[in-house]
């Protein structure tokens, strides 16, 4: 896939959620978080019910995800942008920070003047600072993988 394609987004509450939707959102995540990582956890974690869940879809496919979770429910101040994804098939393609961009717009929008905070793996530090997220705390391990928490005003 050329770098110079948009992926087209749409970003919905769970119960808005076709039944296909979910399943390719379900589909994309335990293929790459199960899969690909080889990192059994449990995925189904109880927050997707009061989350938004925002698709990016290229040529009727999905192949970018994140979930915007409310204050609250990930973390008690902050609101969470997890569960970010791409396919392998685009990754190196701009696509990433394509999700990312739309992720953040889409958490300002629906949570006006909220911070957010991630639980980013480590070696992505970098690429989630270039949108402005700054690492917090200590380096962490979350299901096998070394994570930090990162926060964004």
């Amino acid at each position: 896939m050329s770098t110079n394609q948009s992926l087209s987004f749409s970003c919905k509450y769970f119960t808005e959620l076709t039944l296909e939707e979910l399943y390719y959102c379900m589909q994309l995540r335990q293929e790459v978080f199960v899969v690909e990582q080889d990192c059994p956890y449990i995925d189904a974690d109880g927050k997707d019910p009061q989350s938004w869940h925002l698709m990016g879809w290229h040529k009727g496919q999905l192949v970018a995800y994140t979930r915007i979770v409310p204050k609250g429910i990930s973390y008690p101040d902050y609101v969470s942008i997890g569960r970010v994804v791409t396919h392998h098939s685009v990754r190196r393609g701009g696509y990433g920070k394509q999700l990312m961009k739309e992720s953040i717009r889409q958490a300002r929008q629906l949570f006006p003047d909220q911070p957010i905070k991630i639980s980013a793996q480590c070696y992505l530090i970098e690429f989630y600072e270039s949108f402005g997220f700054q690492a917090v705390g200590k380096e962490y391990e979350e299901d096998g993988i070394p994570h930090i928490a990162m926060k964004m005003n």
